[in-house]
């Protein structure tokens, strides 16, 4: 019954082919939004029976303060006395079994929670923020399908995209319409099956048309805060022209990540080696300054690409399309994905 179940859920959905590679426990867990649809065609569950339906039941019981018990999979006496629990709490008729009402009356309580705490939540978070809150609005956004990133705690163009949904959805007020768009689009399949590559080239497209006719417009000029950032800056300068090459790290060719630290090296100032890794090492700022350094979500979610900032809202990095470059960060491409900036701690 419960293997049955799992394989008709499954195949309709879009998670069918990831499925086919991954333990249940391990899909069912990263998409929320299949427990529902499990358990709501599961036949009655009751004492004695077992299985990664019964699993769900209980992960969800437990979310809502009434089992506190193993998850295990195995529908025992405490699974049953939270079951009872429930019921009683919701009128609904105590066996201390499943049914459609039960189940039902579960889902809705767990949505609640859910709409709750993105709710309470959504006033205290910004685009650019990285800690433990965006990523509790992003499990309860991921949790009614809204969001397909990774939980990661920072809040890039698809967690914008996944509260406006949720706004549109259940018509709340979850962002400060005074603060910059960070919507984007959800990556194709061809994207998401090359994740490997440092940057999607459809994206790189994209923004060679829209940077073509957009120039920077009230750019507020950055003061040099040492002169160890402006001979960076000036080393960074020096390379604009040299193609990139994926994975390179010399000046026959850079890939982002790689020209940073090639940069940062020549000063004898010691980076990581991957945007995500160098995102990690360096320290949040509120603006940069000249030399600091500018994160954008592009071909997935989190940091994916970087420049060095130079001033007067310009970057210079290392493109796809035309290698080591400079570019506005007011164009729509990059202001629609930028996530912050940080700073290189100097010995």
């Amino acid at each position: 019954m419960i293997n049955g179940t799992v394989e008709q859920v499954v195949k309709q959905s879009f998670l069918y082919s990831y499925a086919l590679s991954q333990p249940f426990a391990v899909y069912v867990d990263a998409y929320p939004v299949l427990q529902n649809n499990i358990l709501l065609e599961a036949e009655q569950l009751q004492y004695g029976e077992h299985g990664e339906t019964v699993r769900v039941l209980q992960q969800k019981l437990n979310q809502l303060s009434y089992y506190d018990d193993d998850i295990d999979g195995e529908f025992g006496i405490f699974t049953e006395h939270a079951l009872k629990q429930f019921q009683e709490n919701h009128n609904i008729t105590v066996t201390g079994q499943t049914d459609q009402e039960t189940m039902r009356a579960i889902i809705k309580e767990e949505e609640e929670q859910h709409l709750d705490q993105i709710k309470a939540l959504s006033e205290s978070i910004h685009p650019g923020m990285q800690n433990r809150d965006v990523s509790l609005v992003q499990k309860s956004l991921q949790y009614f399908g809204y969001y397909e990133g990774d939980i990661d705690g920072i809040f890039g163009p698809l967690t914008r995209q996944a509260l406006e949904i949720a706004e549109d959805n259940h018509d709340l007020k979850l962002i400060n319409k005074t603060e910059e768009p960070l919507t984007t689009v959800h990556a194709s399949e061809a994207e998401q099956a090359s994740e490997t590559l440092p940057e999607s080239q459809a994206n790189e497209q994209q923004m060679d048309k829209t940077q073509e006719n957009e120039q920077p417009s009230d750019v507020k000029k950055v003061e040099v805060n040492n002169t160890e950032n402006a001979d960076i800056v000036e080393t960074a300068r020096s390379l604009i022209g040299t193609p990139y090459v994926w994975g390179g790290e010399s000046q026959g060719g850079f890939d982002c990540s790689g020209f940073i630290q090639y940069v940062f090296q020549s000063h004898d100032i010691t980076v990581p080696r991957t945007v995500s890794d160098i995102w990690n090492h360096t320290q949040p700022i509120e603006s940069p300054s000249i030399g600091d350094l500018v994160f954008f979500e592009t071909y997935k979610p989190g940091p994916s690409h970087m420049g060095i900032y130079i001033g007067d809202g310009k970057f210079i990095h290392a493109g796809e399309s035309r290698g080591v470059e400079i570019s506005a960060l007011e164009t729509s491409y990059w202001k629609q994905r930028y996530l912050g900036a940080k700073r290189v701690q100097q010995k």
